[in-house]
């Protein structure tokens, strides 16, 4: 059973998810592929204003006490995070991806806070790392705008080729945010 948490951030309403105690999503309220992968009754839970939800913000009447710790665990993440902080931990994560996505969100997890990497960058050390398969930075891009947890896999660390701005899911206003945050002024 999918648990769901409503996370009220500086930058505006986040939704976690998890299921079976890993984490299966973080999204900014309204981004691109927002919810993707959650059960479409959860989502329409959530739409219409989350009913059925307890305290803490879940929307299963039977909550999961797994689930509700990796919630927990996930919104302590974000307060360390949305403190200027970076975590020292993560949560559980349940990745959902191709072999490739997961290769690139593996490269992504390993950005450390407070620096960046372009789209070519990363296409070139999955090149290296692959023994000479070519990857596109395209192909690269599309497995970032997958990733199905904001912030935890740090896609917003991500900058095209000249270290530009380019898209965010939860918008290019949050990503440059973010990248402030972490003391990263471009």
């Amino acid at each position: 059973m999918v648990t769901t948490a409503d996370y009220e951030s500086p930058l505006g309403r986040m939704l976690l998810a998890a299921e079976a105690g890993e984490l299966t999503g973080v999204w900014f309220t309204g981004q691109q592929r927002f919810g993707a992968g959650l059960p479409e009754a959860v989502l329409d839970s959530v739409e219409s204003g989350g009913s059925g939800s307890n305290d803490n913000g879940s929307r299963s009447k039977d909550g999961d006490a797994e689930n509700s710790a990796v919630l927990e665990r996930a919104s302590r993440w974000l307060d360390i995070y949305f403190s200027g902080q970076q975590p020292d931990f993560i949560p559980p994560l349940r990745l959902r991806g191709t072999e490739f996505q997961n290769r690139v969100w593996q490269i992504l997890r390993e950005i450390p806070w407070g620096q960046t990497m372009t789209y070519g960058e990363i296409a070139a050390l999955l090149e290296k790392r692959a023994e000479g398969s070519r990857v596109a930075a395209q192909a690269v891009g599309g497995a970032v705008g997958r990733n199905a947890f904001t912030l935890m896999i740090p896609c917003h660390r991500v900058l095209g080729a000249g270290d530009k701005i380019t898209g965010y899911a939860g918008g290019v206003d949050k990503k440059l945010a973010l990248l402030q945050l972490e003391g990263i002024n471009l």
